[in-house]
């Protein structure tokens, strides 16, 4: 049976998670956390090649200062101790998202791992961090417009300019927590991707859930709007 090559997830319910438990919603995060390690791992053992992790939407500053700050934080101590672990298990590493909010100390440290982990072939692991799908869309835009370079704008032009470029479209998207929408992820990559939603929250989801979700994915038909064998 086949394994996605490109697996997209969106880590939602942490604050859900900890609600239940009468605990703080950052402690949510930090146990989420520890499932991130636990499905990267998973996903390189099994041959997924690509992986792309949502992490911090755009929409996510809104949020209480406190919990941002927390999120921040969490992320700056993540790329001193686990990324670096991920290098010596071959993970390239890459950051997709606007960096501009970011402090310039996790921007460094960003630099330095993406750098680091660049010639890295086990596993392709995208963080998006400060990302909207809309986001991605209009940069790539802006950007193929500002160099002038392109007469018309096609789908090849554009997709060279998306942040997940050269990584192919996901094969399989996941969402935790129960919620059955998108939340202006990867808009234009998912066009033709298997959508998979379950009720686990995120910190729940270990690599059972994922391989449930693979099984599930496998039972698939991918058509890419072609008429079905069984039909015709």
């Amino acid at each position: 049976m086949s394994i996605p090559k490109h697996i997209a997830i969106i880590m939602d319910g942490n604050g859900r998670w900890a609600k239940k438990r009468l605990l703080p919603r950052v402690a949510g995060h930090a146990r989420g956390v520890k499932r991130v390690k636990e499905i990267i791992e998973h996903c390189s053992h099994i041959g997924v090649k690509y992986l792309t992790l949502f992490a911090f939407g755009r929409e996510n500053w809104k949020r209480p200062q406190t919990e941002v700050s927390f999120l921040m934080n969490l992320l700056l101590e993540q790329l001193d101790k686990e990324f670096l672990h991920l290098h010596e298990e071959d993970v390239k590493i890459r950051f997709i998202g606007d960096r501009s909010r970011l402090d310039k100390i996790i921007c460094e440290k960003i630099e330095v791992i993406e750098k680091l982990t660049n010639a890295n072939k086990k596993l392709n692991l995208n963080v998006a961090v400060d990302y909207s799908g809309s986001y991605d869309i209009i940069q790539a835009i802006n950007t193929v417009l500002a160099e002038g370079k392109h007469k018309n704008i096609t789908r090849e032009v554009l997709e060279k300019y998306l942040l997940t470029y050269p990584n192919p479209a996901p094969d399989l998207f996941i969402r935790t927590s129960g919620e059955i929408r998108i939340s202006n992820f990867m808009l234009w990559q998912i066009a033709y991707t298997e959508l998979y939603f379950t009720s686990k929250l995120w910190p729940d989801f270990n690599k059972q859930a994922l391989d449930d979700a693979i099984k599930w994915f496998q039972t698939r038909e991918r058509r890419y709007g072609k008429i079905s064998e069984q039909l015709e």
